[in-house]
C-alpha cells in the first residue's frame, strides 16, 4: 500500500463586483474587442474595500471543508498559495487557521505567483506522503488588482481577484497510476527571466510597486515550458497524454491555453476554460477552475487531470491527479 493525496473537497470564492471589458473603455485605449481577442478574457472580479486575500480564502476554504465532511478538528495544515497576502507578516494562511477555528497543526503560505498553486499542492502531497499530515488544506488566492498600474493597458484589463480551496486527505493506494490523488508532480524556476513578469516594489526596497510584464516573452516561454513539465508529470506517473481526461491550466490567456493543449494533442473539449469569466487570478485560476468544473460536472470522480501553470521567476509546474 502506498499513501495518496486523496482530493476530498473543493470550494472558490468571487467577489460580488463583476467587472466588463467594456468598463475599461472609458480611461483606456482599449476595447472589448482587443482585450478579448488578445486573452479571451470578458470580465474579472474585483475585491471589495473590505475584501482581501485572507477573507476570500477563508470563504473558499470552508466550501471545500463543508463539501469534504471535515471540521477545524480535521485539518493538520494549511498551505496558501499567494503574491498578495494581507501583511508582509504573519503569513495569510495564520490568518485563514485563525477565522476557521483551527489551533492545532500549522500555516504557512507559498510564494510563486502564478504558479503558486501547483507548488502548494507538491508541498501538499510530500507532507501527506511523509506522514507528517493526514489532512492539509490547499488555498489559492489573490487580490492582484491591488497591484495594478491603471495606465498600463497591456496589463490592467489581464488580472482579477478570487480564492480556490482543495481538501486532500491521506489514503492507501496500490501505487499505481489507478490511484485516486496525487500520482506524480514536476517543479521548476529559473530566475534568469525575473525581469519578464516582476513587481517593481517591496519591502526590503522601501518601495510599493506595480506588476511589469513582457507578455510576449512571457507568451514564448509558456507553451514550450507548459508542455514539456505536463509531459514530464504524465511519465513519472506511467501515463501518456491519450489517458488525461481533463486539461485544467493556469487561466492566463487562451492563447497559451490552445496551444498547450494543441502541442499535448488535447482537444479543447478536454480543457476547463474559466478565463473568460475570471481574468488572470494568479494563484488562484487553478483552484477557482477545479471547482467551476466540478460545479459544471465536467470534472468527475476517476477523472484524470493534469494542472500547470507557468509565472513570475519564471517558475513553472505541473501536477498529476486523479480526482
Amino acid at each position: 500500500m502506498q499513501p495518496r493525496a486523496v482530493v476530498t473537497g473543493v470550494g472558490h470564492f468571487l467577489p460580488a463586483r463583476v467587472v466588463p471589458n467594456s468598463e475599461f473603455e472609458s480611461t483606456l485605449e482599449t476595447s472589448d474587442e482587443w482585450i478579448r481577442t488578445r486573452s479571451g478574457i470578458e470580465r474579472r472580479h474585483f475585491a471589495a474595500e473590505d475584501e482581501t486575500t485572507s477573507t476570500m480564502a477563508t470563504a473558499a476554504a470552508r466550501t471545500a471543508m463543508d463539501r469534504a465532511g471535515c471540521g477545524p478538528q480535521d485539518i493538520d495544515a494549511i498551505i496558501l498559495a499567494t503574491s498578495t497576502a494581507d501583511y508582509t507578516f504573519p503569513s495569510a494562511a495564520t490568518m485563514v487557521q485563525s477565522e476557521l477555528g483551527i489551533t492545532q497543526g500549522f500555516a504557512f503560505d507559498v510564494q510563486a505567483v502564478c504558479a503558486g498553486f501547483v507548488y502548494a499542492l507538491s508541498n501538499a502531497n510530500a507532507l501527506i506522503v511523509s506522514g507528517q499530515a493526514r489532512r492539509v488544506l490547499v488555498i489559492g488566492a489573490e487580490t492582484f488588482s491591488r497591484i495594478m498600474d491603471w495606465t498600463d493597458r497591456s496589463t490592467c484589463v489581464l488580472f482579477g481577484d478570487g480564492a480556490g480551496a482543495l481538501v486532500l486527505e491521506a489514503q492507501d493506494g496500490t501505487g499505481t497510476s489507478d490511484d485516486r490523488g496525487i500520482l506524480a508532480t514536476d517543479l521548476h524556476s529559473d530566475g534568469r527571466y525575473r525581469d519578464l513578469l516582476y513587481v517593481d516594489g517591496g519591502v526590503s526596497t522601501r518601495t510599493t510597486g506595480y506588476l511589469r510584464m513582457q507578455g510576449n516573452q512571457v507568451f514564448r516561454h509558456a507553451i514550450e515550458k507548459l508542455t514539456a513539465t505536463a509531459e514530464t508529470a504524465l511519465e513519472k506517473a506511467g501515463l501518456t497524454s491519450a489517458d488525461v481526461d481533463w486539461i485544467v491550466p493556469h487561466q492566463a490567456n487562451i492563447r497559451i491555453i490552445k496551444g498547450t493543449a494543441k502541442k499535448m494533442g488535447v482537444g479543447m473539449d478536454r480543457v476547463v476554460v474559466t478565463v473568460q469569466d475570471h481574468g488572470n487570478t494568479s494563484a488562484a485560476s487553478i483552484p477557482l477552475a477545479l471547482s467551476v468544473g466540478c460545479e459544471r460536472g465536467q470534472i468527475k470522480p476517476g477523472d484524470l487531470l493534469v494542472t500547470e501553470a507557468i509565472g513570475g521567476g519564471l517558475a513553472w509546474g505541473s501536477v498529476i491527479l486523479r480526482w
